[in-house]
This record gives structure tokens, sequence and C-alpha cells, in this order.
């Protein structure tokens, strides 16, 4: 066989399991900034709705929290999360400022560098978003806009499509966490479900999550007792299963997330809780 023709086919393979790589991370990256929580999650049949009256019209965070993350492909660190809360005020009104960063690390950053930035300006009491931002900034891949929110109206306004009819109530994927984390998950029994509604890259996502009762994990910081709870995941494309991926809260006030795992076709990854700084209520949770 001809030795230019070898080299051509080798070079070829290499570029492909590269892309192939660098797709995969982009994608456990975007949808571990949600949470973190839903990019590639699609609707399926519930009957439950999460009560009014298990959600707290107190926040359970402070002014300053701020919740780091180290980003895992088995052994391999390939980068960290980083999620913020602070006071702010958006047309003369009180409101909390949320900033949810994913960024790459260490050799990952050098093959394929990631930046991602989602924020959100959200009511203190409803926990309900008046503005919402996306920066994405993924190898050579950009995207930005700003959504304003109006609930009365049932409508948002994004820079990039205009007004669109959204339900009542609707969030976006920075205020999720924060919103999850103000249910009373000890009145959730197991396999209920928490049904909300999500504004995201210029679409409307359901976004179900399965409650799966009380379970204590290890992760490099400590030991931890948890609120589990599975979102339903699209099986397929990334995830064989549609409970492929899971979260786990902290069984106290503060119900910080302390770890997402995701168990997809290509192996498994995490994203566990590395430091926390100004928590409102002492990290009970926590064993050892």
């Amino acid at each position: 066989m001809n030795t230019n023709f070898k080299n051509s086919k080798k070079t070829i393979m290499i570029f492909s399991i590269k892309n192939q790589k660098s797709k995969i991370f982009r994608f456990v990256t975007s949808i571990i900034i949600f949470i973190i929580l839903a990019l590639f999650l699609l609707p399926l049949i519930t009957s439950f709705k999460t009560p009014q009256n298990d959600f707290s019209d107190t926040p359970v965070f402070l002014d300053g929290e701020k919740l780091t993350f180290r980003i895992r492909y088995g052994i391999i660190t390939g980068g960290e999360a980083t999620a913020t809360a602070k006071k702010t005020q958006i047309n003369g009104k009180d409101v909390f400022h949320a900033v949810l960063i994913g960024k790459t690390s260490g050799l990952i950053d050098k093959i394929y560098k990631v930046y991602d930035v989602y924020e959100s300006f959200f009511d203190p009491a409803s926990n309900l978003p008046v503005k919402a931002i996306r920066n994405i900034s993924e190898g050579s891949y950009r995207y930005y806009d700003e959504v304003m929110f109006n609930h009365e109206g049932m409508y948002v306004v994004s820079q990039r499509k205009g007004k669109v009819e959204v339900p009542k109530n609707t969030l976006d994927m920075a205020s999720v966490l924060y919103f999850i984390r103000r249910i009373d998950m000890n009145e959730l029994k197991a396999n209920d479900i928490i049904s909300l509604d999500t504004y995201f890259g210029d679409n409307l996502f359901p976004f179900y999550i399965v409650y799966k009762g009380k379970e204590t994990i290890s992760i490099g910081s400590g030991q931890y007792r948890c609120f589990k709870f599975v979102p339903i995941v699209e099986p397929g494309r990334v995830f064989e299963k549609k409970d492929d991926m899971t979260i786990w809260f902290s069984d106290d006030a503060n119900k910080i997330p302390v770890s997402i795992k995701f168990d997809m076709l290509v192996g498994s990854f995490r994203c566990d809780l590395a430091s926390f700084e100004n928590l409102k209520y002492p990290l009970t949770a926590k064993i050892k």
C-alpha cells in the first residue's frame, strides 16, 4: 500500500477521534452548567407538580455564597464549575444575581478550551427570573443571548428570537438550581416527580426530575448525607438509559448540590463539590 495513503488514512482517523472527544467534552461541560441540569432533557408524561406550599419564600442561600466543583472523567480532572449568588438590583428591583461558570483545565483546556457563563437575575421571594444571560465560548463556537422575563404577560423577550410565549412561572437554567434548593425535600416521597418549565437556548424545555430518597455518598471532599434525584434524560444519543444522570443534594437546610454523575455511552463523568463559601446554615450533612 502507498505510504502517503497510509499516512493520510492515519491522520483522518486521529482527527476523527479528537473531533469526537471534543464533542463529548463540550456536551458534558454544557450539561454540568446547568445544573447543571438539563440541556438535553425531553418532556415525558408526569402527574406530579411541585406544590407551592412546599416552596420556601425565604432563600436558603446567602448573599456571597460560592460553590466550586471539579469535573472528572475517571481519575482525570478536566474542568471546574462554580456557582455564585449575590444580591443586586435590576431596574430598581432587588434581585439575586446567580452566575454559573464552567471551564476546562489542564490538558483538556489546551486541546479544546471551554468557558461558558450562565447568569440569572431572579426575585428573592419567588425565585422567578427577571433576566437571564447565556455567554458561550467552546473552541471556535460562540453564542450570546439575553432574555427578559414577563411573568404576568407569560412571555419572554430574547435578543436572538424576540418575543416568545411561555407558561406561567417559567425559569431559566441558572435559576433552576436555586429554585430546587428551596423545595422542602423532606416532604417528598420516593418516585415523586418535580416538573418545571424552563426557557433555554431559544426554546422552551420542560424539566423533570425524580426524587429517589436519601443516600450517603463519599467524594473527594468528604462523606455526605444526601437527597438523591434522577433527572429524566434522552436515551440513545449520549445516554444509554433515561435514568443515567444522578444529582445528590445535601440533606440539611442548605440543600447544596454535592455531586452529579453522568453514566454515558463513552464512560462515567462526575462533577463533585470541592469547596464552599458563605453557606447560610451549618453543613450538617457532611459526616466527615
